[in-house]
């Protein structure tokens, strides 16, 4: 009869087993005291999920900036984030190309936080931004990814006080986020301590490159360290491109995610109308389509104030927007128009830039525009971070050559506008992984911009 076999008495492998097992429990444990938001179900397009399957963990980030991440609700990286960070935390110059709306905030700004050493009090970064209010949203975004790391994170844009920029560089300041002249103007002023800003990003970098900032990359530049990193970020560039490249990036890795121009989840339409028929054509839309929140574009300031005039005669809720505008209207407009306060927003193109409020469905052209750039960054409002959304054009005899030109450019297809349209296009409870979960529309506005 064979022997009883006797336990073994705990070994090194036993411990080590042990050991392990405990370590893992703590290293989990982390995640399960995350403020998280409520799960977004609705179901996304390839623009963001077409990825190789990295998860953020992957990055070898701080734990405090990965708890950063994951509180703002970003589960695992899009594309341009999967392909970006690793090249961008090599400190590699960086030239990258990504639909509007797919998550080209995250793909800097993760790696500049990472990079950036709160013991030392000067700035380490300087992210650029074309206009007011894309620099207001991505400090934001910046401010909560970075809210465990005790990163300082500020702002700087023309139209407000330089003394109140003066006052706040006297306390610690990390990461800079500021429109072109107004940094410039503080560091030709001196005020800025420039020597430890080795990372530069341009964001919407094509129209940074454009004629309107002519000259004041070059200088904002000739004020940084001489070893810098130096990241681009747009979905079109200029031909201006090449000669900047040229004289300041060194051997950039360049990214392209373009094998399309259009956003997947907007569906595009046209409607053929009358220059006098445009306001009916508008308010019938309204009244037919399930709007959650709209952007109205025009191609003219006095023309934004008065069709919002008209819509609010209409009897809808409706703010405007505009360059003209002084910047406290227009800082109040933007943040209450995010705050969902309402339903639609008039705009000329200052709006286009970056400007991600993720429960805008429907994006309409009153005005169609000329040129097949400011088309794709006005229709890119909508289906963000690769929702469903609309475009609708109103399209008159002018436009029709304009509409034939910018199908051809962008190789894309904008359609008939059909009697009715398919809410499952661009309604989020009916397009939601989850359809019980978001009967309601519950959880279909995400205010967290990527």
């Amino acid at each position: 009869m064979a022997a009883a076999t006797q336990p073994k008495p705990m070994g090194d492998s036993n411990l080590n087993n042990a050991h392990n097992s405990k370590r893992t429990e703590q290293g989990t444990s982390w995640k399960e005291n995350l403020d998280l938001p409520q799960k977004d179900h609705r179901i996304k397009t390839a623009d963001v999920t077409n990825t190789k399957g990295n998860e953020f963990e992957d990055f070898c980030l701080h734990r405090e900036l990965l708890m950063g991440i994951f509180e703002q609700g970003w589960e695992v990286p899009s594309p341009i984030q999967e392909a970006s960070i690793p090249i961008a935390l090599s400190g590699r110059d960086i030239l990258a190309r990504a639909k509007n709306g797919t998550g080209k905030t995250g793909a800097y700004a993760i790696p500049v936080l990472e990079g950036i050493d709160v013991d030392k009090d000067s700035p380490q970064a300087l992210i650029m931004v074309p206009t007011r209010e894309l620099a207001l949203q991505t400090s934001q975004i910046c401010k909560q990814l970075g809210k465990h790391l005790k990163i300082q994170v500020m702002v700087t844009t023309g139209g407000t006080n330089l003394r109140d920029d003066i006052m706040r560089l006297y306390d610690p300041v990390h990461l800079i986020i500021a429109t072109p002249g107004r940094i410039l103007d503080l560091l030709n002023k001196k005020l800025i301590k420039a020597d430890l800003c080795n990372k530069l990003v341009l964001d919407e970098a094509d129209k940074l490159l454009s004629i309107d900032f002519k000259g004041m990359l070059d200088n904002i530049i000739a004020h940084l360290p001489k070893d810098r990193q130096i990241m681009l970020y747009s979905a079109t560039f200029p031909l201006s491109v090449e000669s900047f490249m040229e004289k300041h990036l060194k051997q950039p890795y360049e990214i392209n995610l373009m094998d399309e121009l259009t956003l997947k989840g907007v569906t595009q339409y046209y409607a053929f109308v009358q220059e006098r028929q445009k306001v009916h054509c508008l308010n019938t839309l309204f009244s037919k389509l399930q709007i959650n929140q709209s952007i109205i574009f025009c191609n003219s300031t006095s023309r934004v104030e008065l069709l919002a005039k008209k819509i609010t005669e209409l009897g809808y809720s409706c703010f405007y927007i505009h360059a003209r505008m002084n910047q406290q209207h227009r800082n109040r407009v933007f943040h209450d128009f995010r705050q969902g306060l309402c339903r639609n927003l008039v705009c000329s193109d200052l709006f286009t830039r970056g400007i991600d409020i993720q429960a805008v469905n429907v994006v309409i052209n009153f005005d169609f525009p000329k040129h097949a750039e400011t088309y794709l960054h006005r229709i890119g409002r909508s289906g963000r971070y690769g929702h469903l959304g609309i475009a609708i054009n109103l399209i008159t005899y002018d436009d029709r050559f304009s509409l034939h030109q910018i199908e051809q450019q962008l190789g894309t297809e904008i359609k008939p506008i059909p009697k009715v349209i398919d809410k499952a296009l661009y309604v989020a409870e009916f397009h939601s992984e989850d359809p019980d979960e978001n009967a309601d529309g519950s959880g279909s506005q995400d205010a967290n911009p990527r």
